[in-house]
């Protein structure tokens, strides 16, 4: 038996954000990032709607960019003072990530981090507090999935909490908010979107339910996130819908190495952060390549390159296509394909953050942390610590994969 889960209600199209003055109850608790809600008229009419609902609201303001356990503590802190029925999180993936970490500790004031890490084995949640996110860029999906990715800075590993639970009872989808996004944020959250539909696509729990939302997000990424890159105003619309289908795939299908890799590369390293969607882009050509040593997983990378024209005769050109197409993406979307040339703020530099010294050394425990992160297990090909240190290896120096 598998489950499919979504929220309850999702509000999409301009104006959507309008959605809250449906609400029902007495006190909401915002959670916003770093100010463009704020900056952009955006925080102040959600709180008038929420104010048009009759609810008194509390503010959860400077979530910074992949939110971390002391925030995740301190927010829960502030719902347990102010006694919430409504927890509205706005922005980016992390706001409302670290909203969905606050909410498990508000409601179960006794709960460690490490209980929220044991994967989908949360207790019921909605004893005190319903939630509704609203998401101002166009790649985590988190207002639709089951996930919430937080960092432990002290280990320096970012870890992904997973639980049906966690899945929002309201999505909001207004691409309003997300017209304000800069091309570097179009860029990296685009290339999230995309990896989650294609590693959802190819992962070993996707099914019928999940197949066509992977495929057409695909496709419409594809179509529109070069566009909105270069600022158009209806492909930007499109990518809301896309990224969002894309979640909604991934939330039941799952993940895989993509993702992992990720996650215990993103804050490892001295230099700086390497940006989760940036590190998805490098990555995702060279575990399609190691993927598709496995049959099954080579005949759906197959289908996908089907799916949007790509061309190609046999099952291995098909590949190489998707593969082209990928890289190439990355190339207009001024990502560097590899660790070694990842430089400040994600741009491709000669000299990037990450010294080769520090990648070698530090490689064997990222590695089998990689191993160990929840999207591994439903990866098409499960790999060894050499073959995952091998992998890390071709993602610092732009490698041919072939073991």
């Amino acid at each position: 038996m598998a489950r499919f889960t979504l929220p309850r209600d999702l509000y999409h199209g301009k104006g959507a954000l309008e959605a809250l003055k449906t609400l029902e109850g007495k006190k909401a608790v915002i959670c916003v990032g770093g100010g463009s809600m704020k900056r952009n008229g955006f925080l102040q009419k959600a709180e008038d709607y929420l104010h048009e609902a009759g609810m008194e609201t509390r503010l959860i303001e400077g979530i910074e960019s992949d939110p971390s356990v002391e925030t995740v503590m301190n927010g829960a802190a502030v719902m347990q003072e102010f006694q919430p029925d409504w927890i509205v999180a706005m922005g980016g993936g992390s706001p409302i990530d670290a909203a969905k970490a606050m909410w498990i500790k508000y409601e179960y004031p006794d709960t460690t981090f490490e209980d929220m890490c044991k994967v989908f084995g949360l207790p019921k949640l909605r004893t005190k507090a319903r939630f509704c996110a609203i998401p101002s860029t166009s790649g985590t999906a988190t207002e639709v999935t089951a996930f919430s990715i937080i960092t432990d800075y002290s280990k320096g590993i970012k870890y992904p909490i997973a639980d049906f639970e966690i899945t929002p009872d309201i999505a909001i989808v207004d691409p309003e908010l997300a017209e304000t996004m800069p091309p570097k944020l179009v860029a990296h959250t685009g290339m999230d979107a995309m990896t989650h539909a294609i590693e959802a696509y190819v992962s070993t729990a996707n099914c019928d339910y999940t197949d066509p939302l992977a495929l057409h997000a695909i496709k419409m990424i594809d179509a529109n996130l070069v566009k909105s890159y270069g600022g158009d105003k209806e492909a930007k619309a499109a990518m809301h819908n896309a990224q969002c289908l894309a979640g909604m795939a991934f939330s039941n299908a799952l993940l895989g190495i993509v993702h992992s890799m990720a996650h215990k590369t993103g804050a490892a390293f001295s230099g700086g952060h390497i940006i989760h969607g940036a590190a998805n882009a490098m990555y995702l050509p060279k575990v399609i390549r190691f993927n598709a040593k496995d049959a099954a997983a080579a005949e759906r990378y197959a289908e996908i390159a089907d799916f949007i024209k790509l061309g190609g005769n046999t099952t291995d050109e098909k590949i190489d296509n998707l593969i082209t197409l990928l890289r190439n993406m990355n190339d207009d979307l001024n990502i560097p394909h590899c660790i070694r040339n990842y430089g400040e703020g994600g741009l491709p530099a000669d000299t990037g953050i990450v010294p080769e010294d520090e990648f070698l050394e530090k490689l064997h425990d990222i590695a089998a942390n990689a191993i160990l992160d929840a999207c591994t297990g439903s990866n098409p090909r499960q790999p060894s610590q050499e073959e995952m240190e091998k992998l890390l290896k071709c993602c610092y120096y732009d490698t041919e994969v072939d073991f």
